[in-house]
């Protein structure tokens, strides 16, 4: 088979509190994150929105320690895979690529070339699909292989998405099943699920399957776990105007509050590792609300991490991938089955889904124009002599 790689795609995080503009930068540069038409406008606003969200992130950061932990646990995720992969008589070098932080992922890329990889396995460690984190990755890739002889010569495969893998299902369905255990009435604790959520129009105007998936996984997890609790998925993280999907976790938290909830059990369902989203969001910000709302009793399960269990899982899959046949970019970020990786949006007008997000966009754009001519002192207001 040859030298054989596992790629290891995550979102990155800033590692101080000095890295956290650079880093939001980044993200927002992304244009699977903020869909622009006009490209031009991308990077303009990523400086601005990074600039202005920069004191709030940091505040967030410095309540878990001052910056992310998401790189340290990601390559001992990556190093723990390598030795399992070892014990099951799988010879591989693992590597880590991170969209938006480094190491970034055309590092990870160097490193590969330099090792002379000639069968590479791309693994996101994002369970589920979805464009804006699996796809935007695949994306970046994609570009690289078109471009570089080298990167041509390697034989590579993606796991797009493996919610469905027996394997972490059982862990997670064990880490819940551990929790529960912990309460006074654990057939009474109401799971709360939670997701990162994205825009509404992903799903609806773009064919962005991470809302399916996400259900279904869980679903699956439920089924798993073979417990009477019942449960809520809801959907964390919304920023800005635009309708993201529902119900969100605020939202849910305080209807669960209504309705007399006490106990409750938090599931990150979209992440595997510990980091600002699981720390920062949901053990204080989501905490705060669920104890306004009355439920007096807020648990979370750990997140996967090196968890035994979901090491090997992703070993399996890895072994899997190696033995099928292989997934390539084309296949997965262009199927036939309309979903529009940027910049496929179309432009419409009326009353849709599509055409509320642009009369939104269009406002915010309006906005960020007046402020940076407020910043910068120039521009068509001040030349006619309104500002």
């Amino acid at each position: 088979m040859g030298r054989v790689g596992v790629l290891l795609l995550n979102l990155g995080g800033p590692d101080t509190i000095e890295d956290v503009r650079p880093f939001l930068y980044n993200l927002f540069s992304d244009p699977e994150i903020i869909r622009l038409r006009l490209k031009p406008l991308q990077q303009p606003l990523a400086w601005l929105i990074s600039t202005l969200r920069a004191k709030k992130s940091q505040e967030n950061y410095r309540q878990i320690g001052g910056g992310s932990p998401l790189r340290k646990i990601t390559e001992a995720q990556g190093q723990a895979l390598e030795a399992k992969l070892a014990q099951l008589g799988q010879s591989a070098k693992v590597y880590v690529g991170m969209r938006y932080w480094h190491p970034f992922t055309e590092e990870a890329i160097a490193k590969i070339k330099k090792d002379r990889i000639e069968k590479l396995v791309i693994l996101p460690l994002y369970p589920q699909f979805s464009i804006s984190t699996s796809g935007s990755s695949f994306r970046v890739l994609e570009e690289m292989w078109a471009t570089d002889p080298t990167l041509k010569k390697i034989n590579y495969t993606l796991i797009p998405s493996w919610y469905e893998h027996p394997g972490y299902l059982q862990t997670m369905a064990d880490l819940i099943a551990r929790e529960l255990d912990k309460f006074e009435h654990p057939d009474q604790v109401h799971l709360f699920f939670s997701a990162h959520g994205v825009p509404l129009s992903y799903v609806e105007e773009a064919g962005d399957p991470y809302q399916r998936e996400i259900e279904e996984c869980t679903h699956s997890i439920v089924e798993t776990l073979k417990r009477p609790n019942q449960y809520t998925l809801a959907y964390q993280s919304k920023v800005g105007p635009v309708e993201w999907l529902k119900p969100y976790t605020e939202d849910a938290l305080k209807e669960l509050g209504a309705k007399g909830i006490t106990d409750l059990l938090v599931v990150p369902i979209s992440f595997v590792s510990e980091h600002i989203e699981t720390l920062q969001e949901i053990d204080i910000e989501y905490r705060e609300v669920a104890e306004e709302a009355g439920i007096t009793n807020f648990q979370r399960v750990p997140a996967l991490n090196t968890h035994a269990g979901f090491i090997e899982s992703l070993a399996q899959l890895v072994i899997g991938s190696l033995d099928s046949t292989p997934r390539t970019f084309a296949e997965v970020i262009h199927p036939k089955k309309n979903m529009k990786m940027y910049p496929q949006e179309r432009w419409q007008w009326g009353m849709t889904t599509a055409a509320e997000v642009w009369n939104g966009r269009l406002a915010m754009l309006g906005f960020i124009a007046l402020l940076l001519e407020l910043i910068s002192g120039n521009g068509p207001l001040h030349l006619v002599g309104l500002l």
